[in-house]
């Protein structure tokens, strides 16, 4: 692979245009850079934000798409000593802010937004967990400040984010109440729910309120619904609501009394904005967690480089349950 002068890449020529699979030339590592052999990534929605210009960042063409990279290093920038060649790492924000892409054989790595891969753990299972890992962690640590013993009231729970978000609350001490599909039950107790609730219900909000009594923490939705008439009413005095809603996320109107009254604080965040120390600090967490077999993912199909389309194409019909994972 390092003597290679073209490598396999899924990629876009223009921004809204197809993804195109094909030769593209080797990178080379700057003096800070690191070279990884990619053997695989997870696919996020991010991915299609940015391919079809609704998300403006930089994006020099041709353009390598892909968010996350699983893999070993095969070649190291004169200044960087904090890896080797032959190191299994992991990197989950590329493919963003002029920075190529991870879905190809080979992709260059920041050595500060480089880390390393805990021995036990599969590339595939690590590429399905990075981005929704890192996001929790964003959101619970950095913005919501949370605190072993708070009460955690957490919508849309069994996708890939809600469910990373459980599996690292639970890890911080959390009591939390999810919502989810009923089918998606099991797993979101598995993940450390306390309390599951069935989003299809009507009295959802007064489930809530009644699982606690003495008020919410922390409102994470998931769902794009942002009913903040329903929530805000059930959160204790100081109380912190995450957004969380992509370009997806339907309009919805804020009540500024109940927001006044209980002095709750409102954070929104995209984790494509994160700083590479925010970012650092997201990977020790998730690392930690790794180790100890604490942040899992369903992983609901698994496809090729070749096949990169077909992915994307799945993820965005939502034809796939689960965490989709492409092997380089």
């Amino acid at each position: 692979m390092s003597r290679a002068r073209t490598m396999q890449a899924a990629y876009i020529d223009q921004v809204g245009g197809p993804i195109r699979i094909g030769a593209l030339p080797v990178p080379r590592p700057g003096p800070t850079d690191v070279r990884v052999q990619v053997a695989a990534s997870g696919v996020n929605h991010v991915d299609l934000f940015v391919r079809s210009g609704a998300y403006r960042t930089h994006t020099p063409l041709p353009f390598v798409i892909g968010r996350d990279a699983v893999g070993t290093v095969v070649e190291v920038g004169a200044g960087v000593a904090a890896f080797a060649v032959g190191d299994r790492v992991w990197c989950n924000s590329l493919g963003h802010a002029g920075r190529q892409g991870a879905l190809a054989e080979c992709a260059v790595v920041a050595a500060d937004r480089l880390y390393r891969l805990p021995d036990a753990v599969e590339p595939e299972h690590a590429a399905a967990v990075l981005h929704t890992g890192a996001t929790a962690h964003l959101g619970l640590v950095r913005e919501a400040r949370l605190q072993a013993g708070d009460t955690l009231f957490v919508e849309g729970a069994g996708g890939g984010v809600g469910s990373a978000i459980v599996q690292m609350a639970r890890a911080m001490g959390a009591r939390i109440i999810a919502t989810a599909a009923r089918r998606d039950h099991d797993w979101c107790r598995d993940c450390g729910a306390d309390v599951l609730i069935d989003y299809h219900d009507d009295d959802r909000y007064e489930q809530a309120r009644q699982a606690a009594p003495a008020g919410i923490d922390v409102w994470w939705d998931n769902s794009g619904r942002n009913d903040f008439a329903a929530v805000l009413p059930l959160m204790r005095l100081g109380g912190r609501v995450i957004v969380m809603s992509g370009l997806r996320g339907s309009a919805a109107s804020l009540p500024v009394g109940p927001m006044y009254t209980r002095d709750v604080s409102l954070h929104g965040f995209a984790i494509s904005n994160a700083s590479a120390s925010d970012l650092a600090q997201a990977a020790t967490a998730i690392n930690r967690l790794l180790a100890a077999g604490r942040l899992n993912a369903r992983i609901g199909a698994t496809f090729a480089l070749h096949q990169t389309d077909q992915a994307y194409e799945a993820m965005a019909a939502g034809k796939v349950p689960g965490r989709i994972v492409i092997r380089i």
